[in-house]
């Protein structure tokens, strides 16, 4: 049996997107990709996505090695990497950023979420304003809304008060965040599983329909 080969590495993929100054943070990459595998659209394309995180076309190249080397590092590597989540026994997490009871370290937690629920809606919506999703993953969108209208709090928050650094407070709020943070990875992977299961029952359909006799 022959080793199955890896494919690239996070770190050389987020060595790349810095490397061609991508202004979408990695964080925010992981959720848009996985939201676009996840999409019951029928036009969606990795290709495409990875346009989009430079504003819908690649970033200028020096060869054509270079151009083939972030194709293949950001599709055989990341998002090959992140179908796996397609499985209920491999579910998606978030990033973990540090949880020092700082001001600063709180508002940049609650610009990570709101980038990374951002980046997965994207995704998943896929360049339309409205999209037909299954029940559950409707409900999830909701709910990671809802979530996300949090973040968006908290860093306006912090932003009016950057020193307040009251560590007993600030402690008690990395606490309920860590546990919104459970929530949210659990409505993204319910939006992730409902979708891959639909869009397998609408295969399954179309490969067994029988063809019409004339």
């Amino acid at each position: 049996m022959k080793k199955a080969t890896k494919g690239p590495s996070i770190k050389t993929a987020q060595a790349l997107l810095a490397k061609h100054e991508c202004p979408v943070p990695f964080h925010e990459v992981r959720t848009r990709f996985l939201g676009n595998i996840a999409t019951p659209a029928i036009s969606a394309s990795p290709l495409q996505i990875i346009k989009d995180l430079w504003g819908g076309e690649l970033p200028p190249f020096d060869s054509i090695e270079e151009v083939n080397e972030l194709l293949d590092t950001l599709v055989q590597g990341l998002w090959n990497d992140l179908t796996r989540h397609q499985k209920r026994s491999q579910p998606f997490r978030l990033t973990r950023p540090s949880t020092e009871p700082t001001a600063v370290d709180l508002g940049q937690y609650g610009l990570v979420r709101l980038q990374e629920l951002d980046g997965f809606i994207e995704g998943l919506f896929n360049g339309e304003d409205v999209i037909d999703l299954p029940e559950r993953a409707h409900e999830a969108v909701d709910r990671l809304a809802e979530m996300r209208a949090m973040m968006a709090g908290i860093c306006e928050l912090v932003s009016h008060a950057p020193d307040a650094d009251d560590a007993a407070k600030l402690g008690t709020t990395f606490s309920h965040l860590r546990e919104l943070t459970r929530i949210m990875e659990t409505e993204i992977n319910e939006a992730v599983s409902s979708c891959t299961r639909a869009r397998r029952q609408m295969i399954e359909g179309i490969l067994t329909e029988k063809p019409t006799v004339h």
